[in-house]
């Protein structure tokens, strides 16, 4: 189960959508992020919009001085990266073969917005040794 505070899924989807646009985020590119949390949990305590250094429709990479930021902000906070998130301009939001061999730890949610539709969709999953599984995502302070 992915617990997710609806600010942070307001943020997440925001940018997905292009709200914090700038040249590598936001729509027509795929859009990506990390999530901090504490490992120990299920919820997800700060979202963490990054550019997409593939700056591509197709694909992501989250760029890395981000990475290192996000890090280093989660770490002074007490949290780990615990998720990854990312946008499919055109397609369902599950992880293709490419997601699956880019998944970097067993233990990390990853988040998917599929924007093909009107509204946004957004599935979590977890992927292990290729495996993939859905889990359940609650949006909390409704």
């Amino acid at each position: 189960m992915l617990r997710l505070p609806v600010a942070v899924y307001t943020e997440l989807v925001g940018h997905c959508l292009g709200a914090q646009l700038d040249e590598a985020t936001g729509l027509p590119l795929e859009a990506c992020g990390l999530l901090g949390g504490d490992p120990a949990s299920t919820r997800i305590a700060v979202c963490y919009p990054t550019r997409n250094a593939a700056a591509s429709a197709r694909t992501y990479t989250v760029d890395p001085r981000d990475h290192l930021r996000a890090d280093r902000d989660a770490e002074s906070r007490g949290l780990e990266i615990v998720g990854v998130f990312h946008s499919h301009t055109h397609t369902d939001p599950y992880p293709s073969a490419t997601d699956v061999a880019q998944a970097p730890d067993p233990s990390w949610h990853y988040v998917l917005v599929s924007l093909r539709d009107d509204s946004p969709t957004l599935r979590s999953y977890r992927i292990v040794d290729g495996k993939i599984d859905e889990e359940p995502v609650v949006l909390e302070g409704r």
